[in-house]
């Protein structure tokens, strides 16, 4: 086992790795920007190191600072957790390089499954269902119009570098052809340096559910159920939930095996996560893998009782996956709520600030995963997540009237949060019984405001 690692990023995500590290009795290295000096993650570490100023650029993603960081302190491995770094191969590769054990998937993991286009052909090569759609990239608007008859409206653009809803673009018919091309095109350059786009069915009224895996490249693999992701705003989560109010043991079996035969069939190493849009009908249709663990993964250490995080270093450590299907049993209901700097009554508009109280719930089945407190300075510079609201019950019933009740006893002053939002949400009849999709906010964001 190791005796040192580093944690390449910040806020919740490095809080939560500091203590799966305190755990198994490992050193844990922080670093940090100038501007996170006082975060919680650099109190709780047992050694922390600044890595340039407060610009992302120059700290949590500056490879050569991060890798002399990880020399200077002696850490054997590093802990990228979500977000900067946790998907950049060439990190990967330069930590291989630098004899510092990446704590995540391969540099080839990785490349395979970041290029959306080639994720897909692989998948279909290992008989997961994909969206009907383009093989592979399309280069031209002419392309796109000779395609787009056999493909049906409507129909969705995609940026094959992209995620978070850049470079993405829904088309109802053959006139908006290219506008839409051109536009998700230039996004994707943008966004991403890359304006490479590629085209599927537009998949009406879709459910967003995502099945957690572990893996090791011996072949050895295991699902932990899924998280069922739908209510989000702009392609991003908002509320998570396992199990999924539409899916029964048939269809989970379905989708786990069909992410297993993903993950050995690629050599998978470490924590994944393969994502799916299930329509009306309940087929289900790949969507993406994401190479790292997920925001949302304590929705699955709740109903599992597995802790995801010291699952990644155990495999990471001796390229080894310990767990067998049969060890793994869901357990209740869990949901999780991301508390964010927003204010949803304004776009969601990021709130920076300083955090005048903060007085997070308790009890039995309630979680928080957080990095502030009281009189800390929430900075603009990065992503406007405070933190998670995790709760568990013994369906969804209860798990629905503990999260209600845990955020009524939340409270955050100082900053605008999104956990009225969570409230109304929580409270709506739609949700309530279950029945929505992935457009719930924007269908019903009138009736929550």
């Amino acid at each position: 086992m190791f005796k040192k690692i580093l944690i390449a990023n910040r806020g919740e995500i490095a809080v939560r790795v500091i203590r799966a590290c305190k755990e198994m009795g490992i050193v844990s290295v922080a670093i940090y920007s100038e501007v996170d000096r006082e975060s919680l993650h650099v109190k709780l570490a047992d050694e922390a190191i600044c890595v340039g100023p407060a610009a992302p650029a120059d700290s949590y993603l500056n490879i050569p600072a991060i890798i002399a960081a990880a020399e200077v302190t002696g850490a054997e491995a590093i802990h990228p957790g979500y977000g900067f770094l946790a998907e950049n191969d060439y990190f990967s590769e330069v930590c291989h390089a630098n004899n510092i054990v990446f704590i995540g998937a391969t540099p080839e993991n990785i490349r395979l499954m970041g290029n959306k286009s080639e994720a897909k052909k692989t998948m279909k090569r290992f008989k997961v269902p994909c969206v009907p759609g383009s093989v592979g990239l399309v280069s031209s608007e002419a392309e796109l119009e000779k395609l787009a008859p056999s493909i049906g409206f409507p129909l969705i653009i995609k940026a094959s570098a992209g995620g978070g809803g850049k470079g993405m673009r829904v088309v109802e018919s053959k006139t908006e052809l290219k506008k839409a091309f051109n536009m998700a095109v230039s996004e994707a350059k943008s966004a991403f340096g890359n304006g490479d786009v590629y085209v599927e069915k537009f998949i009406e009224g879709p459910r967003h559910v995502e099945i957690q895996i572990l893996s090791d490249r011996s072949g050895r693999a295991v699902y932990l159920g899924e998280r069922d992701c739908s209510i989000q705003r702009r392609h991003q989560k908002l509320i998570e939930e396992s199990p999924s109010p539409i899916l029964d043991e048939k269809l989970r079996r379905k989708m786990g095996e069909a992410s297993i035969r993903a993950a050995k069939g690629i050599g998978y190493q470490g924590a994944g996560t393969v994502e799916f849009l299930v329509d009306k009908h309940q087929n289900f249709y790949f969507m993406e893998m994401n190479t790292r663990i997920q925001v949302e993964h304590t929705v699955t250490e709740m109903v599992t009782t597995i802790d995801l995080v010291k699952e990644q270093i155990k495999i990471a450590a001796t390229n080894k996956l310990d767990l067998k299907q049969s060890d793994i049993k869901l357990s209740g209901h869990a949901i999780e709520l991301r508390i964010n700097a927003e204010d949803h009554e304004k776009n969601f508009a990021p709130c920076p600030g300083l955090i005048k109280l903060f007085l997070p719930p308790g009890g039995i089945g309630v979680r928080v995963d957080s990095y502030i407190y009281p009189g800390y300075t929430v900075p603009p510079y990065y992503d406007s997540l405070l933190g998670k609201l995790i709760v568990w019950g013994h369906d969804r019933k209860e798990a629905i009237a503990r999260a209600l009740r845990a955020l009524d006893e939340f409270v955050i002053d100082g900053v605008k949060t999104t956990i009225p939002f969570h409230v109304d949400v929580l409270q709506h009849p739609r949700f309530i019984s279950g029945d929505f999709d992935t457009h719930f906010v924007d269908k019903y964001i009138h009736k929550i405001r």
